[in-house]
């Protein structure tokens, strides 16, 4: 098997690596959710989100009232959402989501690690047409009949279901995100996670050789603190 295949295999772990840079994220996605929807949770569904991936990694609970109550505060951190594209080695494009609160750090810090890796930082729009955003699901497989809801999901925006061994993953469009988590809660469908991804339109093969140069640079990118998601157009089938 390819290194591609083992990667795409590693990485739904990796990105929970090291409990303190995963609350640090965490933390950092719900003060984002705070400020953009308030602290309550039941109507702010972008803090339901964080709120379910934060219980998803094992954060506890007092953390997670802690982070919703400094973000509320007077004293809150003023981070904000900054999305950076760029080309990295062999073209393969990529889009890093960051939470900062110093934007002239973290250019110059994502500028860097695409430099080193032989890529390039791009302009806003540069690649982002690349890529479609869309709300992504995941939930168990089992204890539910998905054929039928498959058909009762499309009124919320479902586009795409997909079953993937244990598990089954849900696409929607990024405006319909709402809409499905409220339904899926509405069912009692336990979610395992939920986010806003964005999904590559066209992707591009590597041999292996290649691909650990754009791995190495994605591990970069994901090990600084500002950086939230790293996404690209890499081919990470067998």
């Amino acid at each position: 098997m390819g290194r591609a295949f083992e990667f795409r295999k590693e990485r739904k772990f990796k990105r929970w690596a090291g409990m303190a840079k995963t609350f640090t994220r965490i933390g950092r996605e719900i003060a984002l959710a705070v400020k953009a929807g308030g602290p309550n949770a039941e109507y702010n569904s972008r803090l339901r989100m964080a709120i379910q991936n934060a219980k998803a990694a094992n954060m506890p609970k007092a953390n997670v009232e802690n982070a919703i109550k400094k973000a509320s505060g007077k004293e809150a951190e003023n981070f904000q959402e900054v999305l950076y594209e760029g080309k990295g080695p062999h073209g393969i494009a990529i889009l890093v989501e960051t939470a900062t609160d110093n934007p002239t750090r973290t250019v110059a810090n994502v500028r860097m690690y695409f430099d080193r890796s032989g890529g390039a930082l791009g302009t806003s729009g540069s690649v982002a047409f690349l890529f479609d955003r869309k709300g992504v699901f995941k939930a168990k497989a089992e204890g539910h009949d998905w054929d039928e809801l498959e058909l009762e999901l499309i009124d919320a925006g479902l586009e795409e279901l997909k079953r993937e061994e244990d598990e089954v993953v849900l696409y929607t469009g990024f405006n319909d995100f709402g809409a499905m988590q409220k339904s899926l809660e509405d069912r009692n469908i336990e979610v395992a996670s939920a986010a806003l991804e964005w999904i590559p339109s066209t992707t591009k093969k590597l041999g292996d050789a290649e691909v650990e140069q754009v791995i190495k640079l994605i591990d970069r990118l994901e090990e600084d603190d500002d950086v939230l998601n790293v996404f690209h157009t890499m081919d990470m089938s067998e």
